[in-house]
């Protein structure tokens, strides 16, 4: 073996590292495209949870819960929601029983006032969320 490494050397080196890391990407990126159709729930995809994600955007609830591991962490994951709460009427009378103006000193939950067919769309969504094969994230049931 050489005691010199010379710039040839390096330049055989950073370009069969380049090809391989380029190669096991694509590899990679492949076989995710491959297991998303099991993975990600787009059977149960419907119109009321694409208006269920509409509210979660617009109300930008994601500013403070998470959901998937995405989004803020000053409240509680929400991905599992569905089952921590017992299903859908636990989920809405949880968002209908928040208080209208908070607790003093402490930052709460706002009020909505969603009205029932949005409280519908957004539960809807929240259980399609629950129901995305997340390979066991959250990993407790508490988020």
């Amino acid at each position: 073996m050489q005691e010199i490494f010379t710039k040839s050397m390096a330049r055989n080196i950073y370009y069969g590292g380049s090809l391989f890391f380029v190669l096991l990407f694509l590899v990679l990126t492949f076989d995710t495209h491959k297991a998303l159709p099991q993975r990600d729930n787009r059977a149960n995809l419907t119109e009321q949870v694409a208006a269920g994600k509409r509210l979660w955007e617009e109300n930008n609830c994601i500013g403070c819960h998470t959901l998937l591991g995405e989004g803020a962490y000053y409240a509680p994951e929400l991905g599992n929601v569905f089952v921590r709460y017992g299903g859908k009427e636990g989920i809405k009378a949880f968002i209908q029983s928040r208080p209208a103006n908070g607790i003093p000193g402490r930052r709460s939950m706002p009020q909505f006032n969603f009205n029932a067919e949005e409280l519908d769309a957004l539960a809807e969504f929240l259980k399609y969320a629950s129901e995305i094969n997340t390979d066991k994230w959250p990993p407790n049931v508490q988020g």
